[in-house]
């Protein structure tokens, strides 16, 4: 196989042709809005693929339209020819992984962020318990009085100032890994922790696992499972999604349950897309195409299950900003909805534009903070409109971003930024 050969199978080039050039996707792309450019519109960077698959672009003229792309999805819910943009993206993201050229410094960092940090639980586990001893030791207000946050890399400054307080040590250590209903069951569920769920937004896996057990679940966590591989598709690293894959499917396999139950859309989004890492008629396909069947959010789940009444109103007015992945690759819409509308006392109020993206896309905020910022404040501008009291959200990436929009428009006190989940806790869930 020659070297435009195998651009072409990375880039999945026969997808390409779906595309019809007919722009039903720019209105749907942020950062088409903000950018204002072809190149770094879905078409356009469709276009720039075929032509570097083709030999008449370079790999590097591709770089900046796609690492600049959210990777949010919203133009495959506009596309009027199907295209399969999500799988000509992550090809052309392993593209640039394979021809880019790192020092011996970025190849270790990375080696260990990917291949040692995000998939494992002990990482994750650490992470949570020194960011627990930071927060409570004194140095975090230290730190943030003294400004010395903004030393900080990749604006990890900013990150730091809204992360929500976390449980100790102890609370971790003692987890259960199997929980049961008190009354009638109704269901065996597995529940998917995520690696930034588990080690930031670690309550509110608790807060989950409680929600399914009061709504009839018997609750298993899985301890061999890993990352979803989310992180590493989005940056190119296709092999390691896939072993992370494999992991997570093997670790699954051994629990005899009716779903996969997550609560980020991210990780929910990844893992239906399990069976595009294997090859068509193999095992692994079959036992992909199996485990992603299984995969629901949680509030499909408790929707389903209908074993939930809330016993205490919550007098808040609320929007909901939905996970661009849950929404536009899981196709989740309705459920979270339809949970906040059972809340006695609540008022939600929607979005003007509830499917624009965040700008938090991953680490997109991080790698691409200005431009995420961009897209930030023109959600925050909605969000204002609203005036609401709280912000909803369904992903991990999402809230930490909505709590940054939050602070950077000073509406600290105004409102707040809660998953879901959380909120669901606060009306005090009872079995029925």
């Amino acid at each position: 196989m020659n070297s435009l050969e195998h651009l072409q199978e990375k880039v999945n080039y026969d997808k390409i042709f779906d595309c019809v050039q007919c722009g039903y996707c720019l209105p749907a792309c942020p950062t088409y809005e903000t950018m204002e450019r072809e190149t770094h519109s879905p078409r356009g960077r469709i276009n720039l693929v075929k032509m570097v698959a083709e030999g008449k672009a370079s790999v590097e003229d591709l770089r900046d339209p796609i690492e600049k792309c959210l990777g949010c999805m919203a133009c495959t819910t506009v596309c009027p020819t199907n295209v399969q943009y999500g799988q000509i993206l992550e090809g052309a993201k392993e593209v640039i992984e394979e021809h880019d050229v790192k020092s011996m410094a970025q190849k270790k960092v990375e080696a260990f962020l990917f291949e040692s940090f995000f998939p494992s639980s002990n990482w994750m586990g650490t992470l949570g318990n020194a960011t627990w001893l930071y927060q409570k030791s004194g140095i975090q207000k230290f730190v943030q009085t003294t400004y010395l946050t903004a030393l900080a890399p990749m604006r990890l400054g900013r990150f730091e100032r809204v992360l929500p307080d976390l449980p100790s040590p102890f609370e971790r250590a003692f987890r259960k890994r199997r929980v049961l209903p008190d009354y009638k069951l109704r269901t065996t569920v597995a529940f998917f922790t995520g690696c930034v769920m588990d080690g930031i937004f670690f309550k509110t896996n608790q807060h989950t696992v409680e929600l399914l057990r009061l709504a009839g679940a018997e609750v298993l966590l899985p301890k061999e499972q890993t990352c979803c591989g989310a992180l590493h598709s989005h940056s190119g690293k296709g092999l390691s999604a896939k072993e992370l894959a494999m992991t997570n499917i093997e670790a699954f396999d051994l629990e005899d349950v009716d779903y996969i139950v997550n609560n980020a859309g991210g990780c929910g989004a990844k893992m239906t897309e399990y069976p595009h890492l294997f090859e068509q008629g193999t095992e692994w396909h079959e036992r992909a195409k199996e485990f992603a069947a299984k995969v629901r959010d949680i509030s499909e789940v408790l929707v389903e299950l209908d074993g939930l009444t809330f016993t205490t109103p919550v007098p808040r007015t609320v929007t909901y900003q939905p996970s661009c992945h849950m929404t536009n690759v899981q196709r989740v819409s309705e459920p979270p909805r339809m949970l906040l509308n059972n809340i006695p006392g609540l008022k939600v109020k929607e979005l003007n534009r509830p499917d624009f993206c965040c700008g938090s896309a991953g680490i997109y905020n991080l790698v691409n903070y200005d431009e995420s910022m961009e897209i930030l404040d023109l959600k925050m501008i909605d969000v204002i409109e609203r005036k609401p009291n709280a912000i909803i959200t369904t992903n991990p990436g999402c809230l930490l971003q909505m709590k940054l929009g939050v602070e950077r428009h000073g509406l600290e006190g105004e409102m707040e930024a809660m998953h879901l989940v959380d909120l669901l806790m606060e009306a005090e869930p009872a079995a029925k």
